[in-house]
């Protein structure tokens, strides 16, 4: 039996705490430390040692000592913003407390005269004497000072004295959890409970412990904590009954026989994977997870096809109007003319919009391609049966689980995304999803060559531009910034815009993140068409549509990416059947890892294996070389350095899967862990 209780207290309002008003809180959510159970994951960063008590004749100027001594006399001037002194000593000298700022009873309270007092601070001298200026710690309790207390990355207007007692006293009442983990696995962490594993987390001496018992079973908690919410999210959806797609395998062959290529194996291995769920009566809930150049688009407009011949509605969600447009442009190309394609854009008029959702409502359009805005509440379809979204690296799990909700009991969702990530990182961000992958290049791909290019050789890489353009190609040119930084020393795209335009006279354009959509909308379709020759941009061309007219990347200041990154980037050639190019451009002054990181891409254009090298290197915080959105942000657990409790937490879950294993005992744990939405109905 799940004690509300216990975790109420846990998830309550800081203002709980004694010592936390209105302003302390503020100050503390403005860190995202919204409950009490926040708190306890802000660990100590190093801690001070104060239990050796210094004589006033050995004190050392500069350090933080603590003495015993005995006040004897108040000087509070009358004059304003003077500061107060208290004249103090021991059996071997004097020292003055200083106070600015403070009221007279507040001294009188803290420093009674004649009563012995210890007291903790950093000592100067003034005039031949010993003081010390507003101390940190002050009691005649001389046990609570003359401890190790721990430092913090304080909020500013906290104190730590503040911070240390706030997280004591959260110790001191932290509520006893029944233990919701079996023998078998209590034993690989030597049997620590969660109560016994949060005190040792904030004794001093356990800073950076990360490899100890009580670290590695927190650590183990959180990560069963996410698989356990994604599995329930698997449960749920597994249990809606849905109608089975019915088609016949001869025409989806028959359909792929009409291509002017074959399926790799990892296509027809993903496609059967996709076939099997569409035949089931079970709701399908899959990510469909393709390098870059892997072929994922045509696996899915083939389970559109195949979706499309049961009877069923599709529809199909890109990032972008012009991958939507896209990816329209090659359905009306390969699907039989008695299939009903359609685009709803922005653009589109509104006789033609109002058409298009009266098509929809009436079961007269097969499938829809568009934006997000074919999911608006106004658009409504007569019978859809699938619904696939393009580049969903958007999307986080509450979003994904209201997407597969709203298409209703008869509609799969199959999710496609062109960036690999490593194994761990995929369980944590996709456990709630099943998953395809496609690692395999279709054989007509030729492999992009990548070169390293010091920065000052700038005039080899632009006489290698105008023999590409001269033999009808086009380029694109990346640079990490807008305009030009003074505390970076990055090259802009602005500046690098300007400097190609005089060598290349109309035939460069520039795309950044300020760019207005509709200007972009154009300058993009205006490349695909070969009006212009280069495109000088920042990232935002790391996803998007095929240019397979482009054959050639130039990345400036290639060693400020990450690899998964710059491989992300890289794959925006390739895509025709000429040989493509990437040249990634450095100053000077590399350092060993930076050189190692651009040997690692130059050597291997596998994305699952460079974003497994990638994460070990720059850690999976950033591992997109951008903020993912549905990343699990753990407090404690790291994929790389944790990787044995992720795969021990994947083989309980299954455990737990295959023997119908009752979660109950896991709810506290869960609503401790993920307070999402998602889970509102689990516990």
């Amino acid at each position: 039996m799940v004690n509300i209780n216990t975790y109420n207290y846990l998830l309550s309002d800081l203002k709980k705490l004694k010592g936390i008003g209105i302003k302390t809180s503020n100050l503390l959510k403005k860190k995202k430390i919204n409950t009490i159970f926040d708190l306890l994951w802000k660990l100590p960063r190093s801690y001070k040692d104060l239990s050796i008590s210094t004589k006033i004749k050995d004190l050392k100027i500069g350090e933080t000592q603590t003495i015993t001594l005995y006040p004897f006399k108040y000087n509070f001037p009358r004059v304003r913003n003077l500061p107060n002194k208290i004249n103090c000593k021991d059996e071997t000298g004097e020292l003055d407390c200083v106070f600015f700022n403070s009221h007279e009873g507040y001294i009188k309270k803290i420093l009674p005269l004649n009563k012995e007092i210890t007291i903790s601070g950093k000592i100067t001298q003034f005039k031949n004497k010993y003081q010390i200026t507003n101390p940190k710690y002050v009691s005649e309790n001389a046990s609570l000072i003359k401890n190790k207390h721990n430092i913090y990355s304080l909020t500013e207007g906290i104190s730590e004295k503040v911070y240390n007692n706030i997280i004591n006293q959260i110790l001191k009442n932290l509520p006893k959890l029944d233990e919701w983990h079996n023998q078998n696995i209590l034993k690989k962490f030597n049997y620590t409970s969660w109560n016994d594993a949060i005190v040792k987390l904030h004794l001093p001496e356990n800073v950076g412990k990360y490899k100890s018992d009580f670290y590695k079973r927190l650590a183990y908690d959180e990560i069963l904590s996410s698989f356990l919410v994604h599995s329930e999210i698997r449960r749920k959806i597994k249990k809606v009954k849905k109608q089975k797609k019915n088609f016949e395998i001869k025409s989806q062959n028959k359909f792929l026989s009409k291509l002017n290529f074959n399926l790799t194996n990892d296509q027809k291995i993903t496609l059967n994977e996709i076939n099997k769920d569409l035949k089931s009566n079970h709701k399908m809930f899959r990510l469909l997870q393709g390098d870059v150049g892997s072929g994922k688009t045509i696996v899915s407009l083939t389970a559109a096809f195949n979706v499309i011949k049961s009877g069923f509605q599709v529809a199909v969600m890109a990032p972008t109007e012009i991958l939507a447009r896209q990816h329209y442009i090659l359905a009306k190309k390969i699907f039989d003319d008695n299939i009903i394609v359609e685009l709803l854009s922005s653009k589109s008029e509104y006789k033609e919009k109002k058409e298009i959702t009266k098509k929809l409502k009436e079961n007269k359009i097969d499938i829809i391609f568009g934006t997000h805005a074919i999911f608006q509440k106004k658009i409504e379809f007569k019978k859809l049966g699938l619904i696939i979204i393009d580049e969903q690296h958007k999307f986080g799990v509450n979003q994904r689980k209201k997407l597969s909700d709203k298409g209703g009991d008869n509609c799969d969702v199959l999710l496609m995304s062109a960036t690999p990530i490593p194994r761990t990182l995929t369980m944590t961000i996709y456990g709630d999803m099943d998953l395809s992958i496609i690692k395999e290049k279709p054989k007509y791909r030729l492999e992009v060559k990548t070169y390293s290019k010091l920065e000052s050789k700038i005039d080899d890489v632009i006489n290698f531009i105008k023999k590409e353009i001269k033999n009808g190609n086009q380029i694109f040119w990346v640079c990490p910034l807008i305009n030009e930084s003074k505390k970076l020393d990055h090259s802009s795209a602005v500046k690098k815009y300007e400097y190609l335009k005089r060598i290349f006279p109309k035939q460069v354009a520039l795309l950044h993140g300020k760019t207005e959509m509709d200007e972009k909308e154009l300058i993009l379709n205006n490349f695909l068409n070969n009006k212009f020759k280069i495109l000088v941009s920042t990232t935002i061309i790391e996803v998007g549509i095929d240019f397979p007219n482009a054959n050639v990347i130039v990345i400036e200041n290639a060693n400020k990416f990450g690899l998964s990154q710059l491989h992300q980037l890289r794959g925006r050639v390739g895509r025709g059947n000429k040989q493509s190019t990437c040249i990634l451009m450095f100053k000077s002054s590399l350092t060993e890892n930076a050189k190692k990181r651009l040997n690692i891409l130059k050597n291997s254009t596998d994305g699952f294996e460079i974003s497994e090298k990638d994460m070990k290197i720059r850690g999976y915080g950033d591992i997109l070389g951008f903020k993912q959105s549905g990343i699990k942000n753990f407090k404690l657990a790291d994929p790389v350095h944790n990787s044995d409790l992720f795969e021990l937490a994947e083989k309980e879950i299954k455990k737990m899967e295959d023997q119908y294993e009752d979660i109950s005992k896991y709810k506290i744990l869960m609503k401790l862990y993920d307070q999402a939405d998602v889970i509102n109905d689990i516990i």
